[in-house]
């Protein structure tokens, strides 16, 4: 499981902004405190103009096509704490994970979430909706980063729909240095913008949060 870090409950302030993202080149990969990741998100408006969800295809046929396990099998296998039992046609039965958000164990796969950290719809606000069909594809099923994708009870996963930090953190304070870092790596691996709220809010829970880093690759 990867690891969390405690920090205190903020509150949430809404907003509204308007237009297109406008991202800047990310640099090559690396390791950064928070607070210097968090500067690096280039800053734009958003717009869900034409926005579908099947425009991103999920779940395929995951990194083994072979193994007949699609994306959402394979990340509940890497994520769970205790390893499920897999059977024919990758059925899972068994196993244990722990849901970070809300910091709730969970025994059956069937009350996960697999989370797009970033969701689709804000993805496609902060700059997917320029990119091909086949990109949209590898970003929705994207297992080259731990936290692109992440197992979580469907309660908090459905609480945070497509809202960004300004509008939703996870409701337990020792996630949300995590969470913040993961979404902050999440949208510079794939050069995705920030809105001015969304940056600000993501610097409030970086001031609590101490030795925390952000890591992330370029996307392929």
């Amino acid at each position: 499981m990867r690891a969390a870090t405690a920090t205190a409950v903020l509150a949430l302030l809404p907003f509204s902004l308007p237009a297109q993202a406008t991202a800047a080149p990310v640099p090559a990969g690396e390791t950064l405190p928070i607070t210097a990741a968090v500067s690096r998100l280039p800053l734009g408006l958003e717009d869900r103009t034409g926005y579908e969800r099947d425009s991103f295809r999920h779940w395929n046929t995951g990194l083994d096509p072979s193994d007949g396990c699609h994306t959402r099998a394979e990340v509940l296998i890497a994520e769970a704490v205790e390893p499920p039992t897999v059977g024919a046609r990758c059925a899972l039965t068994g196993g244990r994970w722990l849901s970070y958000y809300d910091e709730v164990p969970v025994t059956s796969a069937g009350a996960l979430d697999i989370d797009h950290m970033v969701p689709l719809a804000e993805a496609w606000d902060s700059g997917a909706s320029d990119w091909t069909a086949g990109q949209r594809e590898a970003y929705a099923n994207d297992q080259g980063a731990e936290a692109s994708l992440v197992a979580v009870t469907a309660r908090t996963n459905r609480q945070k729909a497509d809202q960004d930090p300004a509008d939703w953190l996870p409701p337990a304070p020792g996630a949300l240095c995590r969470y913040a870092s993961e979404w902050t790596a999440t949208k510079l691996r794939w050069n995705l913008a920030a809105d001015e709220a969304e940056q600000d809010r993501l610097f409030t829970v970086a001031a609590s949060c101490g030795t925390t880093t952000v890591t992330y690759e370029p996307a392929p």
